[in-house]
């Protein structure tokens, strides 16, 4: 398997660290406002990496951190917290608005059928190892103290540049905390902030009272859970510039090295028109496509039909010609299965070992349906793909009229169910009686019906 390294700027052959064993971190949601069908982009791609070292064989761990607190509307030290932010736009406390759109973020995996990460932890429970990494980080001699908290020192790590090939000549300090005439350099960056006194959440620390830097949290989690060295980093391609080099960077100050082996990024979902934006308000949810009629999983299928490292361009249009690709395939199941077809199985373990080539592996779904295969065969094999597709081909959910509250309700409880949290997803249930619905859990469906 070979799979485009960031860190090398070349594909190369995927080896664990551990034989058969895969650690991945995902760069998560910061959850200040929903979560649109541009983040949920990045997440498909991830979850499609998941899929298929699963699908090769492998056992796979993969944690996505949840961001509630430290990250500020550039991916710089720059602009006013985004926590903040959406507390005063929405008259809520930051813990308000981190509980609210997490919820939206969790019915949106469940609604694309993304499988939920082995770990989700959030940045506000992990403050205590923030502050330990950045200890460490201090003790070694790569950080110093000025009036805004602890910051890095870049000069310390003498491949700062390399990574995202920086230009630091033409980088400016950040604006979101007055510049700070004590930083060594204008990118040196920030691992603990201490001169914000009307900042809502704020923890006690060796250097005052403040918060973590946004970077220091996917670090200092991304190691808690998979250890000092891991296999896979990825998120999106604005990361590479800014978060991604200082989290190398901060590895490289707490333990002497690179933290992950490989560096994926995916590209943009984008509209015709350009870039997908909260701020531009040119975004759509996947609960807003639902509410238009669209299942979500017509989104996951054109998803499938691009490459993560080339993006998507999206309209309603291409989702139109997605609904109907996906109900066709959907109307050749069969009753009855035979066995799998090794030949295009292995067409399509090739196509998805060259570095997740999905468009190339949906031909091979479409070859599998033109072939002459019985239908039986054609269906199992279509099956066994749909490990790695997530289109959950075999899957039916009754619905029957069913208020959009109960089905959102009902996702939340599967996701509980699924993460084995099975007090919230009981009290969830209860919560759907109570609104005069039963919920029936069979195999390989869930059946929503009226108290009668």
């Amino acid at each position: 398997m070979k799979l485009y390294n960031t860190l090398t700027r070349e594909k190369q052959e995927f080896k664990p660290i551990k034989e058969n064993k895969v650690g991945i971190y995902s760069c998560g949601p910061t959850v200040y406002w929903n979560q649109h069908i541009g983040n949920m982009y990045a997440f498909l791609s991830w979850d499609v990496l998941v899929r298929v070292l699963k699908y090769l064989g492998y056992d796979v761990t993969w944690v996505m951190n949840i961001t509630d607190v430290g990250h500020n509307t550039s991916d710089a030290d720059s602009g006013e917290d985004k926590m903040e932010k959406g507390a005063k736009r929405e008259g809520l406390t930051p813990w308000e608005i981190a509980n609210k759109y997490e919820k939206q973020f969790i019915d949106s995996l469940y609604k694309l059928n993304i499988i939920t990460p082995n770990f989700l932890p959030k940045a506000t429970e992990h403050i205590e190892e923030q502050i330990e990494l950045a200890k460490k980080i201090e003790a070694n001699g790569f950080a110093y103290k000025t009036k805004t908290g602890l910051v890095f020192d870049t000069e310390k790590f003498v491949d700062y540049e390399k990574f995202a090939n920086l230009k630091l000549e033409e980088m400016e300090s950040g604006s979101r905390v007055e510049v700070d005439e004590d930083k060594k350099n204008p990118w040196d960056f920030l691992l603990w902030i201490t001169n914000q006194p009307n900042h809502i959440m704020k923890w006690q620390s060796p250097w005052g009272e403040g918060f973590p830097g946004w970077h220091l949290e996917c670090t200092a989690m991304s190691t808690k859970y998979l250890g000092e060295t891991f296999d896979i980093h990825t998120g999106g391609i604005e990361h590479i510039g800014v978060h991604h080099s200082n989290e190398i960077a901060q590895g490289f100050g707490a333990f002497g090295h690179n933290t992950a082996k490989f560096w994926m990024h995916n590209a943009w979902l984008t509209l015709k028109e350009g870039k997908m934006s909260k701020s531009l308000g040119n975004v759509y949810t996947i609960q807003q496509l639902e509410e238009m009629g669209y299942d979500p999983l017509f989104f996951r299928y054109l998803v499938l039909s691009s490459h993560y490292r080339n993006g998507l361009v999206f309209s309603l249009e291409s989702l139109k010609v997605a609904k109907i690709a996906l109900n066709k395939l959907r109307s050749y199941k069969t009753d009855q299965i035979s066995q799998v077809n090794l030949d295009f199985k292995n067409e399509f373990i090739e196509a998805i070992s060259n570095d997740l080539a999905m468009p190339e592996a949906m031909a091979v779904v479409w070859k599998v349906i033109k072939s002459d295969l019985n239908p039986e065969e054609k269906w199992a094999t279509i099956l066994d793909f749909d490990k790695v597709l997530g289109l959950d081909l075999n899957k039916e959910i009754e619905k029957e009229n069913i208020p959009d509250e109960v089905i959102q309700l009902n996702n939340q409880r599967l996701f509980f169910k699924k993460e084995k949290n099975y007090i919230e997803a009981d009290k969830l249930r209860e919560k759907i009686n109570s609104l005069g619905y039963l919920v029936e859990d069979l195999e390989n469906t869930c059946r929503i019906r009226p108290i009668k």
